[in-house]
């Protein structure tokens, strides 16, 4: 009988002492709740500049990291032994890690990616063979419209260890176009002609200025590159590089200039003693 009160006594004792632990506990982990969120916000308003994936990922990767602190410290309040705790999210989130280990290169890359910015929706890029226009990026992988209209989900990991090319960071855009003149041409003429040309479409900028320029003595003609920037936020590459290619086919028939195309002699030699098959 005696044992069984003195087990009672110390299991009222125990109760009596875990019970303020356990109200401290309960507040802690209260706090980091709220803690959490009015941080998150915190984060949101103060990083209004900042592009909206980026504040969405930081607001919620500060609020996690105040719960899991805040549940740390509480359990530590009622004795739970706290380092076998930590050490076993340890081995889980390695485990868990090892698992999905695309799917963690793909998120991290995607946290970069949003940090970085090289690019930004509305782009015109070319990544991982794909060309096309950005219309989304989140943290799991990239989206593209190709230029013949199809969609193109690309995963953000091979987004980010791929050479990119955004064709919108910079308004300025040079076109490349190349031109065979006859070897019987006046070539300084026929410079002048054609740059003459390309200095006549009001698309084309003034600075950088217009050049052309002779690259080769090609099989049937001299080969020319005629080179000339436009503001691609103005204009649209596809149509001024047509309009500047009828304008040189345009300048080379006014002016008389040759423009040949490849051309191929063949010669048969007959053998005089030959026989017949």
């Amino acid at each position: 009988m005696d044992t069984l009160l003195q087990q009672l006594l110390e299991l009222v004792v125990a109760a009596v002492d875990f019970v303020p632990r356990l109200a401290a506990a309960l507040v802690v982990f209260v706090l980091s709740l709220i803690l959490a969120r009015l941080a998150g916000r915190a984060i949101v308003h103060a990083a209004r500049n900042v592009d909206e994936e980026v504040r969405k990922l930081l607001s919620r990767l500060t609020s996690a990291g105040i719960i899991i602190v805040g549940t740390i410290v509480a359990l530590d309040q009622v004795n739970f032994d706290v380092t076998a705790f930590v050490a076993g999210l340890g081995i889980v989130g390695f485990t868990l890690g090892f698992a999905f280990q695309d799917i963690a290169k793909n998120f991290m890359a995607g946290i970069l990616l949003l940090v970085q910015q090289p690019l930004e929706i509305g782009d015109a890029i070319e990544v991982a063979g794909y060309q096309g226009t950005v219309t989304d990026v989140d943290i799991r992988a990239t989206t593209i419209r190709a230029w013949d209209g199809q969609q193109v989900v690309i995963p953000n990991a091979d987004v980010y260890t791929s050479a990119i090319i955004n064709y919108s960071r910079y308004s300025d855009r040079r076109i490349i176009l190349g031109v065979g003149v006859g070897y019987q041409e006046d070539l300084s003429r026929a410079e002048e002609v054609f740059l003459a040309a390309i200095q006549g479409l009001e698309e084309v900028l003034e600075d950088p200025a217009p050049a052309v320029y002779w690259k080769n003595l090609g099989s049937s003609a001299v080969d020319m590159e005629a080179y000339f920037w436009i503001d691609q936020t103005e204009s649209s590459l596809a149509e001024i590089t047509s309009k500047a290619v009828l304008a040189l086919k345009e300048a080379a028939e006014r002016e008389g200039i040759n423009l040949p195309y490849p051309i191929q002699t063949v010669r048969v030699h007959q053998m005089a003693d030959a026989e017949p098959l």
